[in-house]
């Protein structure tokens, strides 16, 4: 893997592991020379690891649609900032820039990007790895409730396994690393779980 894209949060939220593990993940970032795409803010999670992966001289990519590049939200100092029009631009051009994916804590934008990235590999628009990581235990009633919606029927355990979870950087681009893509039936609706 040479980029992977990190989904998260505008906010620093209100625990100071959120930060932490931000730049713990960056420092592993540069440490395994894996540049970093992202949103392309300079506030919240994504300012505090654009900024961690700079100071250990490591490569970033922001991308930012215009309406929050107006706001002077956008990250000055990057490697690389490419503005769009749109947030499913946006999307598009950092899932196109990256080789993985991976969902520090974050809020609704954030979980819309992990869901829309892990639809696109159980429909096959690719078959890069999808992580979450569970900082502080954060996601943790999210995997319960995926867990659930496989026992329920709506989703596939295949696909469910699409997804890696890991609680510190190194474990998870350890796993990410190792990621073998399940073969499954493309056909939407067939029942062969």
């Amino acid at each position: 893997m040479k980029h992977i894209c990190v989904y998260c949060g505008s906010s620093p939220g209100k625990k100071p592991e959120f930060k932490a593990a931000s730049r713990e993940l960056a420092k592993e970032l540069v440490k395994r020379g894996i540049g970093l795409v992202y949103g392309g803010s300079s506030v919240g999670i994504m300012g505090e690891i654009a900024d961690a992966v700079l100071e250990g001289n490591g490569t970033v990519q922001g991308i930012i649609p215009k309406a929050l590049e107006k706001r002077e939200l956008s990250h000055k100092g990057l490697t690389k900032l490419t503005v769009v029009k749109s947030m499913h631009e946006r999307k598009s051009a950092m899932a196109d820039a990256s080789d993985g994916f991976i969902a520090l804590p974050g809020g609704l934008g954030t979980l819309e990007e992990l869901f829309e990235i892990m639809t696109w590999a159980q429909l096959g628009f690719h078959k890069k790895p999808c992580a979450l990581l569970n900082v502080d235990g954060y996601y943790d009633h999210l995997c319960r409730f995926l867990d659930k919606s496989v026992e329920m029927g709506f989703v596939k355990p295949i696909h469910l396994k699409m997804l890696i979870v890991g609680n510190t950087p190194a474990d998870l681009l350890d796993k990410m690393a190792a990621y073998v893509p399940p073969v499954v039936d493309k056909w939407i609706g067939r029942d062969d779980t």
